[in-house]
């Protein structure tokens, strides 16, 4: 902690130099800082919220991952086709909203050991080991977390969809759906309605990869409508037994 204070200088004239030969200055009334008198702090941030949007359903045999593509910190967009989705294994992926930098390390971080073990096991790690590994990543680093928040969309051993959701430090579970990120809040609702079917008395139908896709298309129109943080376009991918494929779809710029 300093001290800062300003308070009148009553020391004699200075002579300055200029082109034109010396000229001399007079310093009274010139405030200088005089230490120890008023507290002024200065800190430190090692993180960043960066915004974004991530979002993912499990189907009976499939899983609909998507996250938004702008890039922000504060006021500023810094990207506007950055993709929150790192593909792991041909039936795993990773969503990521929240320090880019982070996010960033911790994939590499994961992708290093998916390669060990791949070398290791001549085969891919299949989703449920995944999402242990990344639950033990993170809290590894939980006296410094990741600013990252994860989720792990795959196919399990029986081919099922399954949706992994995760707190900074590792602490996880198996859902159907789930969401992170700055629009949270928004689509959230819409999720425990059209696919938790809580607070229904009508019966509930199974979706098929098509349907959860438009669904996942409407949410994110009306996440960007509240949301600054999210736009742009929307990234989706859609997860089966013969592998990953991709669709983008534009949101608003503003």
């Amino acid at each position: 902690m300093d001290f800062v204070s300003s308070q009148p200088s009553l020391a004699a004239p200075v002579s300055v130099w200029t082109s034109e030969g010396d000229v001399s200055m007079p310093l009274d009334g010139v405030h200088v800082d005089a230490p120890k008198t008023t507290p002024f702090e200065r800190r430190f941030n090692p993180y960043d919220f960066n915004g974004g949007t991530t979002v993912a359903i499990a189907g009976e045999d499939f899983v609909v991952c998507a996250g938004c593509t702008r890039i922000s910190t504060g006021y500023e967009i810094l990207s506007r086709n950055q993709s929150k989705l790192h593909t792991l294994t041909d039936q795993t992926v990773l969503t990521a909203a929240g320090c880019i930098s982070d996010v960033t390390t911790l994939r590499r971080m994961l992708g290093a050991r998916l390669t060990q073990y791949e070398h290791s096991h001549k085969a891919m790690m299949p989703s449920g080991a995944v999402a242990q590994l990344l639950s033990v990543t993170l809290y590894y680093r939980r006296f410094f977390p990741y600013y990252a928040f994860c989720m792990i969309a795959g196919l399990d051993d029986d081919g099922k969809g399954a949706v992994y959701g995760y707190d900074a430090v590792g602490s996880f579970k198996r859902d159907d759906y789930g969401c992170q990120g700055s629009g949270q809040n928004y689509i959230m609702p819409i999720l425990d309605n059209l696919i938790g079917h809580k607070n229904r008395y009508d019966e509930k139908k199974k979706l098929t990869a098509e349907e959860v896709v438009t669904i996942m298309k409407d949410i994110f129109v009306t996440a960007t409508e509240r949301d600054i943080y999210t736009g742009d376009s929307v990234e989706i991918k859609l997860i089966k037994k013969g592998g990953i494929t991709t669709e983008i779809f534009p949101l608003k710029n503003d």
